[in-house]
């Protein structure tokens, strides 16, 4: 039964994406066709082999550890704040994003992430049929985030057309950010972390090619990487990305403050009113498409108002609420490989911001195409957990 709902939820899928193609002629379906059954083999080995749980446990050790480390910093700070054996939310999951990002940037300082990033993209340029700077900003995003890539990438973005664009931006709006993987693995199953994120690289190349298909010519085909710390120390780097971190940390502390705060309001409202829950009102909305997802009917309109509440929210709100849910193990899977991704409102305003602070036209243009930008970024999640619910 499951498979045939995984087949209804791959063809809803590629009709939504094609409905909303932009030019269906140019759509090269070899490419599509071969990246889909990579998601296939790569869910199967990751959730369903030996090999593929030793390969998560390794990788869930190793951020594990980091998370220790960070402990070690986020303690000679803020010891005594906390109770004996306990951790608020900000210090336990928001703080290391500062010390996992420090270590992103000596990555990136000593050279070692530029060059696992171009070669990758290059690889996977030959898969997916895309340009170089495609590939290369697909996992580029994947590490460095939905607004530090376009700075990587800034010679190239008020040289590019619409169509290209909108696949950058699509792809940073499908991925997450190294830096909060961990805060992610504190909240749900790191197996379904690391599964979101391979199959979310794949699943943003996949819509993106229906959605918005063109060629890239062998002229057009060029990839100019700027060197962000080229006229920097490595202390003056590690000091900019310690701050970044805490940035981002506060950021979303923020946001999940502000918006935890005004959905617990419209709840109110709503149950006052109209005797229902806004999030219990979208989780009738959003419930065919977890149904096709491959969540139990029974349970679709729970997984449903989760996968809303990331929607109108973003992700780590929606990570906090699945964990007050007693789902079944299949449902709880699959919600969590949705909830990997920025897709979200907030996201179009992050990621048009950030290309706006680099060229300002270009920024202009993404706004415009940014209720497009959420659309695509969804069906990218709808997509791989419709593939992942097929092995869960």
């Amino acid at each position: 039964m499951k498979f045939l709902i995984a087949i209804l939820g791959l063809l809803v899928v590629f009709a939504l994406s094609y409905v909303a193609s932009n030019n269906k002629r140019g759509i090269r379906y070899r490419p599509i066709i071969i990246m889909i059954a990579l998601q296939v083999v790569l869910a199967y080995f990751l959730l369903n082999t030996v090999f593929g749980t030793v390969l998560i446990r390794g990788f869930s050790d190793v951020f594990t550890n980091l998370l220790n480390y960070a402990s070690e910093g986020i303690n000679f700070v803020f010891g005594g704040i906390a109770n004996e054996g306990q951790a608020p939310f900000f210090l336990g999951v928001l703080l290391p994003i500062i010390f996992i990002s420090a270590l992103i940037g000596i990555l990136q300082y000593i050279k070692v992430l530029p060059i696992i990033i171009r070669y990758t993209g290059i690889v996977l340029s030959k898969i997916n049929g895309m340009g170089k700077l495609e590939s290369y900003n697909a996992v580029a995003s994947a590490i460095l985030g939905q607004s530090e890539v376009f700075i990587s990438v800034k010679k190239q973005i008020g040289l590019l057309p619409k169509h290209r664009l909108y696949t950058l931006c699509a792809s940073a709006m499908s991925t997450v950010s190294m830096s909060i993987v961990g805060a992610y693995m504190t909240m749900i199953d790191p197996k379904y972390v690391v599964t979101a994120l391979v199959l979310n690289l794949f699943g943003g190349f996949i819509i993106t090619s229906i959605l918005n298909p063109y060629e890239v010519t062998a002229e057009e085909d060029k990839l100019e990487v700027q060197e962000e710390h080229e006229k920097q120390s490595f202390f003056e780097m590690l000091g900019e990305y310690i701050m970044d971190g805490f940035k981002v940390a506060i950021t979303v502390a923020a946001m999940l403050i502000g918006f935890v705060a005004l959905i617990a309001m419209i709840n109110g409202i709503f149950s006052g009113v109209f005797g229902i829950s806004f999030q219990e009102l979208l989780g009738y909305v959003f419930a065919p498409f977890a149904f096709i997802m491959g969540v139990p009917w029974k349970e679709a309109v729970e997984a449903g108002s989760i996968m809303a509440t990331k929607m109108v929210s973003n992700e780590f709100v929606a990570m906090l609420d699945l964990g007050k849910h007693a789902m079944s193990a299949r449902a709880t899977g699959i919600v969590s490989i949705f909830l990997v991704s920025f897709a979200n409102f907030s996201s179009i305003g992050i990621i048009a911001g950030a290309v706006k602070g680099l060229h300002e036209k270009q920024g202009n243009v993404v706004a415009r195409f940014g209720l497009k930008l959420l659309y695509g970024a969804t069906l990218v999640s709808v997509l791989s957990a419709t593939i992942a619910g097929i092995f869960l």
